[in-house]
């Protein structure tokens, strides 16, 4: 295939913005910043299943501190029931001393309700510390989470942002090219899945690296300047500047 040189030339510039996209493309597969989301949505998680279990043991522990409070009054309204009758007299002797026994009973019965109501209250206060603490430490994540995805949007604008405008150039550089050579240019870009021409410069492929040398060189050297050369070994377009040391 023949087509003129300065055409050719302006095959690194559709390079360029290929090579623009992919790394955009790349970037976009790869972003760190999608990467802190997900830890900062994780941590959430965490925090949040905390924050539940805090509030379930604090509610378990009011419940239970609650029946041990209306035992407890339970217990002393019985013990006052008792203390009228035996204020109010008129009770025999048996029952004036089976009285007595019961309020002692009772006084030792609310006595050890209480110290159950004052260990549950002392286990309800640092069970209400715990909770406070997961809730505020959730939500300092919620407030890491919308920061890292504030800086993950603005990362994929700036992505977007930077693929509109490389398709742009992509496509204006293309309109300028023939159909026979975009259509190959193309399909060797999908070969090789960057760019499909790159640069001879100082005998070097630009694409893979590889130097020319013995009869790859000579054939490139001897070829018409409209020749569309290609590399033998990557299959790019060779594109011949004054940089190409032939």
């Amino acid at each position: 295939m023949k087509v003129d040189h300065f055409e050719q030339q302006k095959l690194l510039e559709l390079a360029a913005e290929d090579v623009a996209l992919t790394q955009l493309a790349h970037r976009r597969r790869t972003l760190p910043e999608a990467v802190a989301v997900e830890t900062a949505a994780e941590t959430e998680r965490s925090l949040a299943d905390d924050v539940v279990r805090a509030e379930t043991e604090v509610r378990d522990l009011q419940r239970e501190v609650s029946r041990l409070e209306a035992d407890v009054e339970t217990v002393r309204q019985r013990a006052t029931r008792d203390q009228q009758r035996l204020d109010a007299g008129g009770i025999n002797a048996r029952e004036t001393t089976s009285l007595q026994l019961e309020m002692e009973s009772l006084a030792r019965r609310q006595s050890t309700l209480e110290d159950q109501e004052l260990e549950l209250m002392e286990r309800l206060e640092t069970a209400e510390v715990t909770l406070r603490t997961a809730q505020e430490a959730r939500e300092q994540a919620r407030g890491d989470l919308e920061r890292a995805e504030q800086l993950r949007d603005d990362a994929l604008s700036d992505i977007a942002d930077g693929t509109t405008r490389h398709e742009s150039a992509r496509a204006a550089v293309a309109g300028g090219l023939s159909a026979p050579l975009l259509a190959l240019y193309d399909r060797v870009r999908t070969q090789t899945g960057t760019t499909g021409a790159a640069m001879l410069r100082s005998r070097q492929c630009q694409g893979c690296r590889i130097e020319l040398n013995g009869r790859e060189l000579a054939a490139v050297r001897n070829a018409d300047p409209h020749e569309v050369v290609r590399c033998e070994n990557c299959g790019r377009i060779l594109v011949r500047t004054a940089e190409s040391g032939l």
